[in-house]
């Protein structure tokens, strides 16, 4: 039988304080009810002695000391899984919000996750594809991987999202299940309706799974939408064998939640303000991508933040970069110059790229082209330097080949249309096309053998 507590001690910002409790765990959910019938629920996230500090989802609108009845469940937050959560829309804690009605769960799952032993995790291997040529080129995605994008205020990342999603996949040549969980935490209507509409325009609506925590929901719910997310991805990828991409859009917006809650429970903060947890909090979640020994699934992360002010050196990039294999980094110049997707490939990287490209993977001379294209590019920098202190027209002709090099890098092979989803073949032939321009004495990044095959200088 369980027991009902009557009354509150405190309200406290989106916190209630309940004393007299007895049984309470960490982490436990309650179920509150109001005066007039309201429902909200909560989750314990301090207790001392007899007192429980309650973290309110729906925020404490409507709560009063008295006359609020508070029931502890005996467990922590669930969420009921099914196949059929592909294809509808969920708000930030898993209730669906699409008008088609319940789902009907094959199991509950904690959200937090089950530990995972890491002698069963396996090494990723294969690639996904994005059709992105700066991706998929030179960054390339493996099944596995978590690598997140780096990305500013005002820069395309929502558009960058919604591409990715729309486009992403095993390979032509795969038959293996693939699916897609995309959260979004503190994202404005008019963003939460771009994606639902450009999903469901683009008929990839069927795959995907949608979790939206919108800027006027609570604050702390923003804490459980990716948790939520992920619960869905690791049922889908390690019970049911598939192969999931899970996007989410904004990690900032999460940590910026995370040092509300934290100031609000009077704790002690650490750099920029964010609790000193931050790092075990992002930590959590990210680890949660991968692949189990024996399971044909995987789980991997394209985790989304905004950097403010452009800073990488914040805490919340900063701490992202240490946890993940990788970054993709856009960039506001590129964006000033209409470049589309403004990837700057420079800072960018994929460390596990190496083991899932190549012969068997995608094509043998993909790790030597985009060696040499970041070899080539690094060298535009330079040439730019030096044009803009003696002017271009008393460069060398090599270092003008550079300039045009640079020039066309940017527009044709890291721009691109946001409807082009190109095949890795498009992105090695673009690639060989740009190299052309350069003399093949300049190409020392590149096998004698793979430049007697593919590379053809152009005279232009």
């Amino acid at each position: 039988m369980s027991i009902q507590y009557l009354g509150l001690n405190a309200i406290q910002g989106p916190m209630v304080v309940l004393e007299g409790v007895q049984g309470a765990a960490y982490d436990e959910i309650v179920e509150m009810t109001t005066g007039n019938g309201q429902k909200k629920l909560g989750r314990i996230i301090e207790i001392s002695e007899d007192r429980a500090m309650i973290q309110v989802f729906a925020g404490t609108e409507g709560l009063t000391l008295q006359g609020v009845r508070t029931r502890l469940t005996g467990h922590p937050m669930e969420l009921g899984v099914s196949e059929e959560m592909l294809g509808r829309t969920f708000n930030g804690i898993g209730i669906p919000i699409d008008g088609l009605g319940e789902i009907i769960p094959d199991k509950m799952l904690d959200v937090n996750g089950q530990p995972l032993n890491p002698v069963t995790r396996e090494y990723p291997r294969n690639y996904i594809r994005t059709g992105i040529s700066a991706i998929d080129g030179l960054m390339t995605l493996i099944r596995g991987q978590k690598l997140p994008i780096f990305s500013g205020n005002g820069l395309p990342h929502d558009q960058l999202a919604a591409q990715i999603v729309q486009q992403a996949s095993l390979g032509d040549d795969s038959e293996e299940e693939f699916a897609i969980v995309f959260a979004a935490m503190g994202v404005k209507h008019d963003v939460a309706e771009f994606f639902r509409r450009t999903f469901e325009e683009s008929g990839v609506s069927s795959h995907v799974a949608m979790f939206m925590n919108l800027a006027n929901d609570p604050v702390v719910e923003r804490l459980i939408t990716p948790k939520v997310a992920l619960t869905l991805a690791e049922y889908l990828a390690f019970e049911k064998g598939m192969h999931i991409l899970v996007i989410l859009t904004d990690m900032t917006s999460f940590a910026e939640a995370m040092r509300e809650v934290s100031s609000s429970k009077g704790e002690i903060p650490s750099r920029k303000g964010f609790p000193g947890y931050l790092y075990s909090e992002l930590a959590a979640l990210y680890e949660r991508a991968g692949i189990v020994k024996g399971v044909n699934g995987s789980v991997t992360q394209i985790p989304i933040l905004t950097m403010p002010n452009d800073d990488i050196t914040h805490p919340i990039p900063d701490l992202t970069g240490y946890i993940t294999e990788g970054q993709i980094v856009l960039d506001r110049s590129l964006h000033g110059q209409s470049v589309y997707p403004p990837i700057n490939v420079l800072p960018s990287l994929s460390r596990l790229m190496k083991d899932g490209i190549g012969e068997g993977y995608t094509r043998a001379d993909h790790q030597s082209v985009a060696n040499q294209l970041f070899s080539c590019y690094a060298k535009v920098g330079d040439a730019r330097a030096l044009a803009s202190v003696i002017g271009e027209d008393e460069l060398s002709p090599l270092d003008k080949k550079y300039l045009k090099f640079g020039k066309e890098f940017e527009q044709h092979f890291v721009g691109q249309d946001p409807y082009d989803n190109r095949n890795i073949m498009e992105t090695l032939k673009i690639g060989w096309d740009l190299l052309g321009l350069l003399p093949r004495e300049e190409l020392d990044r590149i096998d004698t053998k793979i430049l007697d095959e593919y590379y053809k200088e152009k005279t232009s």
